[in-house]
């Protein structure tokens, strides 16, 4: 009967039975330990996100993400790794655990890649002021770009680990890559002018544009094309490209709205109630609410009034309030110009031919002119 001395020793498959029970206990060891760490580090992660301690730092939050975000099969690989490093095994089976291990390491860095991503994009959205909508709407594609690098160089970078000669897959991948791009120059012409509304930001989700003669709310933009919702309710999609090529108007970013109309007055009127027309402007403008009072003026004798302009502001942009404010300051200055005994100017039908109250200075000495 073979002593302890003697199995410890014993030849199996190459190996020692002694190197056998070290790699599989080292195996165990690790694809016990690590799977509870990983649980432990992700749930302490949650209990402290969901109290709403202060935040910690950024370092340790990603790394704890990234455990958080490992996966089971790269574990396994890791133990499997470890257990047999105290083996030794035929150069077959050595470049078998090559080819299995590796494409598992580069997919697991990828995988950590894109969640470091994901948590730089969110943690720039926590820290800006602007609307989250803004961040929301370009995080897809600039995702979906990410993506692709990532998986690309993971991948390449596997194959180079295996053995295989990158520069001529490279060089191909350049040749095809260049005619691909001829055939679906359009495509790619939509994904990077996708990507320049991603980190230019001229507009995010909600936000109301007009697109050359379109106009709409923002509701999706995706890779390829922006989606708008217009006022008569049907969709208006656009592509990424002609975006960038058009003059786009936000009216999503206005601060303030600007309004401009005009008050047509009777030549009869007297000078002194035309001069106290501005004040009494400003007044039924500075009454209303959300407003600040620019500038009335009589800028114009027209040929059937004398025109004033008035300017002034709405503080929130908000159309609807606007039409609101606009409808009290008309009402009001109806019943102040009654007050004054100031008439508007009667409109002139389309057609009818009426005689100039005040000639021009070269027809004042002949017969009136007729309009």
């Amino acid at each position: 009967m073979l002593g302890a001395r003697e199995l410890w020793h014993l030849e199996f498959l190459g190996n020692e039975l002694g190197s056998w029970t070290l790699a599989l206990a080292t195996f165990l060891v690790t694809f016990t330990a690590l799977p509870l760490i990983t649980r432990y580090i992700s749930a302490r992660r949650r209990r402290l996100l969901a109290r709403g301690l202060p935040q910690i730092s950024f370092a340790i939050d990603l790394t704890a993400l990234l455990i958080e975000r490992t996966s089971g099969a790269f574990l396994w690989a890791v133990a499997v790794w470890l257990g047999s490093r105290h083996l030794t095994f035929a150069p077959g089976i050595e470049r078998w655990l090559t080819v299995v291990l590796v494409p598992l390491f580069w997919w697991q860095a990828a995988l950590w890649a894109m969640a470091a991503v994901r948590y730089a994009i969110d943690a720039r959205r926590q820290r800006s002021t602007a609307p989250d909508t803004l961040l929301k709407s370009s995080m897809e594609v600039i995702v979906f770009a990410a993506g692709i690098a990532i998986w690309a160089t993971a991948g390449l970078l596997a194959l180079a680990n295996l053995g295989v000669q990158i520069a001529p897959l490279l060089a191909g991948l350049g040749v095809g890559g260049i005619a691909l791009a001829l055939a679906v120059q359009t495509v790619l012409a939509d994904l990077l002018a996708s990507l320049s509304i991603a980190l230019d930001k001229p507009f995010g989700l909600g936000d109301f544009l007009s697109v050359d003669s379109f106009e709409g709310t923002v509701e999706h933009v995706g890779v390829k094309s922006t989606r708008l919702r217009s006022l008569s309710g049907e969709q208006i999609i656009i592509s990424n490209g002609d975006i960038l090529r058009a003059r786009v108007r936000n009216f999503g970013r206005m601060r303030e709205r600007r309004a401009v109309f005009q008050l047509g007055v009777d030549y009869d009127t007297p000078v002194a109630a035309l001069a106290a027309i501005p004040r009494a402007v400003r007044e039924i403008i500075e009454a209303t609410p959300d407003t600040r009072f620019d500038r009335c003026h009589l800028l114009s004798c027209g040929e059937r009034a004398l025109q004033f302009e008035v300017v002034y502001f709405i503080t929130n942009p908000d159309y609807n309030l606007y039409a609101d404010a606009q409808q009290r300051i008309n009402l009001r200055i109806l019943e102040r110009f009654r007050a004054m005994e100031v008439n508007f100017a009667a409109a002139v039908p389309k057609g009818v031919r009426l005689y100039n109250p005040l000639p021009p200075p070269e027809e004042a000495g002949g017969q009136q002119r007729l309009l």
